[in-house]
């Protein structure tokens, strides 16, 4: 029980709720990868997946062209000169496969698929049906194919069955597929005249990404583009992970639309957090409704996209809203070095520049440590008495223009609290903003420290912006306060999340806890439990419950408080019982035998009347008052089980403050869900009232994750609320429970 085990507190989830029992036996196929014994967790789903070999469709030897065409005025024309242009750059052979041609562009034409040879790694299908196609392909041992065509699962129901159709061809080929409904964006031209760590692109729209792929012409270097299309096979996660093994990758910039499968997406974004690769996304349909319905307040209170941005937010996957922010972001998660310190200066020619700047800053959660009087006397040597350096530092203008600009930068960057120094630049008055701009340059290629500059031009055609600052790979420019801002704070983010970062992969159950057989035989496929029932199920995960008996006559339900201890709480308990304080079925602080004859009778009335069936009535343990939560488990269709915690009572609706997490997630996840809720003054204690016991509180909802992992084939929705949370030390009670079974 959860009340004698916190007092030992520990910090590991295995030695709190981990056990030996039984496991899964031989092999498993868990979305559509195979998995021996011990790679996946409890609830069956993987725990590593494979980092596929794409070395070969990136740089292949031989290109098959299925379909390549040398007439004019065809699209397939068209296509086939950019990939024997582009075959040409990365040192491939061409293979033309036409069925009546000798010869497309001067070069030998096989007449079919069929007559391919093993040494084929890559294989354009420019047809309007791949899938005989990819049958043939099997036989020829081709590693990859890629499929244009469009008219799959993008159109509809009879499109999504044709894809399906080809994915299972695909599957049972052995090879690898691009698409279909892609583009040419992997074969694009890339630069090779670009130095330094380079951006790794993925996205499901091929024009989405094209800002992107233009910082090539700003001097940041890209290294890959895939555009996985409507991923009937390859898929955001095969990129992802094969990216953030790149020694090239410096950040990983995608554009998602959907994602194929949640744990997929997940083991991937590990694989880049173990390797302190940054992966910045945009993830469009956050207005979309993630229409459920539940019968439990858990189920109501956390969307689709709500548990998207917090699977997101686990794994370290930043997100952004625009395709700038992406571009922006991604450009100095890639190009900067760790940071040495948190504390940020603004330093500008204006009072007004500095102090708009500082309050947005702020506001984003940025650090702007006060100067020391030591530094700020230092830096008065050279900026008027009267100008605030103390942070913003505004020198006024003119010392920019002569060799005191250089001394005030150098002084800013030499502060041990300082470890980003930002400079907006709101337009350009040269010869001024020129030399500004030339002094930042070289006193970013001189420091560990992170240089930026915001440049407002709406022009940008200025020498100062077009060859100062973007020709230095150590200033970060940017174009919008905002932009610069949320990168910064990114970048921060990043290096905080991946320093000691420790995947909850590695310590996810493998094997049922003993608790598992008793679970399993409380649950009832296709119903709701009754209130007593799901009690149960919590007490056999270690969660306390009050004492409580449940009754069936007016003359137990009195013998039952004798043992329960007055005063005590009677409530109505079946398995159609949902909310039951609506329907006044719950009845507090009964203190003698006549209050809880005359309960009995009107509960077991109202229930009737209200045609609901009951298997008796509870007779409950007072709990002495605290912090009422609601922590709970419902499923996603992307990601499984999800586990929510919140403010809980009966205004847990219209409260509507619940965090959310995607299991597995340790002891600092879910310390993490209880800060991110508004009401979290509310556990530190407010207005005289004790702190509650956040620990008790912890364990609860690591004890709620294991029941979601391991019960996953048979607990659609649980719902606790409220769980009384006592004040320190004296643990946290499970008032109410609500159990739906799948």
């Amino acid at each position: 029980m959860l009340g004698s085990t916190h007092g030992t507190f520990t910090t590991d989830l295995r030695a709190r709720v981990d056990a030996c029992g039984e496991h899964h036996d031989g092999r498993v196929v868990v979305h559509g990868v195979a998995a021996v014994e011990g790679d996946t967790d409890v609830s069956g789903r993987p725990l590593h997946a494979p980092v596929p070999e794409l070395d070969r469709f990136f740089r292949p030897e031989v290109v098959a062209v299925v379909g390549a065409s040398d007439t004019e005025g065809r699209p397939n024309t068209g296509i086939t000169r950019q990939l024997i242009d582009w075959a040409a750059r990365v040192g491939a052979r061409v293979v033309p496969v036409h069925p009546t041609r000798t010869a497309v562009f001067g070069i030998d034409c096989v007449p079919s698929v069929g007559e391919l040879d093993a040494s084929v790694d890559l294989a354009v299908l420019l047809v309007a049906d791949p899938l005989p196609v990819i049958e043939q392909l099997a036989e020829s041992k081709v590693k990859f194919a890629v499929a244009f065509a469009s008219g799959f699962a993008e159109t509809g129901e009879e499109g999504a069955r044709a894809q399906e159709r080809l994915a299972a061809a695909v599957g049972r080929s052995g090879l690898r597929l691009l698409g279909p409904n892609t583009n040419l964006n992997a074969f694009e031209r890339f630069r090779e005249d670009l130095e330094g760590p380079a951006i790794a692109l993925i996205t499901q729209s091929g024009h989405q990404g094209r800002p992107v792929f233009t910082l090539q012409e700003l001097g940041v270097r890209l290294s890959h583009w895939a555009p996985t299309g409507n991923e009937a096979d390859l898929e955001t996660a095969d990129f992802l992970s094969y990216f953030a093994h790149r020694p090239e990758v410096g950040a990983i910039a995608c554009y998602v639309e959907g994602l194929k499968d949640g744990r997929s997406f997940l083991l991937a974004a590990d694989q880049a957090a173990r390797r302190g690769v940054p992966v910045v996304a945009v993830k469009v349909g956050r207005t979309e409704a993630g229409a459920r319905m539940a019968a439990s307040h858990t189920g109501k209170l956390t969307g689709a996209d709500q548990v998207i941005d917090a699977a997101l937010r686990q794994f370290g996957v930043i997100r952004v809203d625009g395709l700038d922010q992406l571009q922006d972001t991604a450009t100095l998660l890639a190009r900067a070095r760790r940071p040495v310190a948190d504390g940020v200066v603004v330093y500008s020619i204006s009072g007004g520049t500095g102090a708009h700047f500082s309050d947005l800053a702020t506001a984003a959660g940025l650090t702007l440590p006060t100067l020391t009087q030591a530094k700020q006397d230092e830096l008065h040597q050279w900026i008027p008495e009267y100008l605030s350096v103390a942070n913003p530092v505004d020198n006024g203008g003119h010392p920019v223009g002569d060799w005191r600009g250089r001394k005030i930068i150098d002084a800013i960057l030499a502060d041990p609290a300082v470890g980003v120094l930002i400079c907006p630049i709101t337009g350009p008055f040269p010869p001024m903003s020129d030399k500004l701009a030339q002094d930042l340059v070289d006193a970013a290629e001189r420091t560990d420290k992170l240089v930026c500059v915001v440049w407002g031009s709406p022009v940008g055609t200025e020498e100062a912006y077009r060859t100062t600052l973007l020709g230095s790979s150590r200033v970060a420019t940017f174009r919008t306060f905002g932009n610069c801002i949320g990168a910064v704070r990114a970048w921060l983010d990043h290096h905080r999340f991946t320093t000691g970062y420790r995947s909850p992969f590695d310590e996810a159950p493998r094997t049922p806890s003993p608790s598992f057989r008793k679970a399993q035989a409380l649950m009832r496929p296709g119903h709701r439990l009754s209130e007593h029932a799901a009690k149960q199920l919590l007490r056999a995960y270690g969660i306390r419950v009050p004492r409580e008996q449940l009754v069936t006559s007016a003359a137990a339900a009195v013998r039952a408080a004798g043992l329960v201890g007055y005063p005590v709480v009677m409530k109505a308990s079946g398995a159609q019982l949902a909310h039951k304080t609506e329907l006044g079925l719950v009845k507090v602080g009964l203190t003698s035998a006549s209050q809880i004859r005359d309960a009995y009778r009107e509960l077991t009335d109202i229930a009737r009347y209200e045609g609901i069936d009951l298997d008796g009535v509870l007779v409950c343990q007072m709990v002495g008052r605290g912090v009422e939560m609601v922590v709970g488990v419902s499923r996603d269709p992307l990601f499984g089980p999800t586990v929510t915690v919140g403010l809980g009572g009966v205004l847990v609706e219209v409260l509507n403050d619940a965090a959310v997490r995607v299991p597995p997630f340790g002891e600092r996840e879910a310390r993490d869900m209880l800060g991110e809720l508004r009401g979290r003054a509310l556990l530190d204690g407010v207005r005289g009232a004790p702190a509650a016991d956040v620990d008790a509180l912890v364990e609860v909802v690591l004890r709620v994750q294991r029941m979601a992992l391991e019960l996953d084939g048979d607990l659609a929705e649980l719902d606790i609320n409220p769980l009384m949370v006592l004040p320190r030390g004296q643990g946290a009670v499970a008032l109410d429970a609500l159990v739906v079974c799948r």
